[in-house]
């Protein structure tokens, strides 16, 4: 954790503010597709996709044209796992609601995926809970008798270290050579838990805030001003059981302040299993709050953005029509999946009932949808 008293310094350098306006202003105007966004977010200007003269990371940029909700027929019941299992070389899992609810294991989850590596699938597991590190996950998983490997997991706490990383978010004030460094940027302002913080260290990011912020508390007084860190050149939003008025008004200065400030969220989840018990508000509602004060929309990093299976296709070299993914959510895994061009399943384990997939207000249908995960165990291949 990275401890700091506030400075008053400049956040953009001498560089006259027209030019600077100039210099923003040359994206990529697709970019907003691929966030799944209208327009671009506050701030966007500086974050991915930049004008070739900046020499910045580019990596971000991929496939955003494909960023669209595609038509999709009435979903239809998975009647023939066989076949779905042999279309395709990988298989991507969400985590809470798919693998397990809280902490206990969906039934007949181990079984299905021995078999699934048996017959020499790729299996990977991506979660939108941001509130523990690849590690942390890892260590999970083992505790519920899984044989996962910690390059089998990414959770979007590690996806929003991956994303600064690949726009060269400076790990420093003197670290980049790019436009970042003549904002003077450096630093992340974390709402958020533990795994954030493990991945941005584990990155080379310095930061601020976290779990710690969680008992700060705002004495309001006549002409009290709150002061923030005029050096936060990203603010990050995840799931945060420690939230409060404090980080919500810190975050909210360094957005609203700090020039070209990144609003970046790990998802916008409205609810999550904490227990298996009920569902519970979700990592959206903390960005929701975030939403208010500062009239923005954020980045996001997690599910449905496509910057997730950009990089799990680039890391492990997959063709996206030869994945399939299995979630329980449709407006973030099964969007996820579609907007990657994969194919999907939707398990009615988690979040999803068959009647709100079945409503004539839902738009997203996946391919197919099952009871759960171990359903690929008892459903044959049809008789011929």
């Amino acid at each position: 954790m990275l401890s700091r008293t506030v400075v008053s310094v400049s956040a953009v350098s001498s560089t006259s503010p027209t030019s600077l306006s100039r210099f923003l202003c040359k994206v990529n105007p697709t970019i907003p597709r691929f966030l799944g966004l209208k327009k671009l977010p506050h701030n966007f200007t500086n974050c991915t996709a930049w004008n070739k003269d900046l020499n910045l990371n580019r990596k971000c940029s991929t496939r955003m044209d494909n960023f669209t909700t595609k038509a999709s027929a009435a979903a239809q019941p998975l009647t023939n796992a066989d076949e779905l299992i042999g279309s395709v070389e990988t298989f991507i899992f969400d985590c809470d609601g798919v693998i397990w609810k809280g902490d206990k294991l969906i039934d007949g989850v181990p079984q299905t995926l021995d078999m699934l590596r048996s017959r020499g699938k790729r299996l990977v597991f991506v979660t939108n809970n941001s509130t523990k590190s690849r590690k942390q996950y890892g260590k999970k998983f083992e505790s519920l008798g899984l044989d996962v490997s910690e390059e089998e997991i990414f959770a979007s706490s590690f996806a929003a270290a991956a994303y600064l990383k690949s726009i060269d978010f400076p790990k420093d004030k003197k670290a980049s050579n790019n436009l970042f460094y003549f904002l003077q940027w450096g630093f992340v302002y974390v709402v958020g838990e533990d795994g954030i913080l493990k991945e941005l260290e584990l990155a080379g990011f310095q930061y601020l805030g976290g779990p710690e912020d969680g008992g700060k508390k705002i004495e309001l007084k006549p002409g009290f001003l709150m002061e923030h860190d005029k050096d936060v050149g990203a603010v990050v939003v995840g799931f945060d059981r420690y939230f409060n008025y404090y980080k919500v008004q810190y975050g909210t200065l360094c957005i609203r302040e700090n020039p070209g400030c990144l609003f970046i969220a790990t998802n916008r989840d409205a609810v999550t299993h904490l227990t298996d018990a009920q569902e519970w508000a979700g990592g959206g509602s903390m960005v929701g709050a975030f939403v208010g004060s500062t009239q923005h929309e954020p980045l996001v990093v997690g599910k449905p953005s496509t910057f997730m299976m950009d990089y799990l296709a680039n890391k492990f070299g997959i063709l996206k029509s030869q994945i399939c993914m299995v979630g329980d959510r449709l407006d973030t895994d099964i969007l996820f999946g579609q907007n990657g061009g994969c194919k999907t399943l939707l398990v009615l384990s988690g979040v999803t009932s068959l009647s709100m997939l079945q409503s004539p207000s839902n738009s997203i249908k996946p391919d197919f949808y099952t009871n759960k995960i171990s359903d690929f165990l008892s459903l044959k291949a049809s008789a011929v």
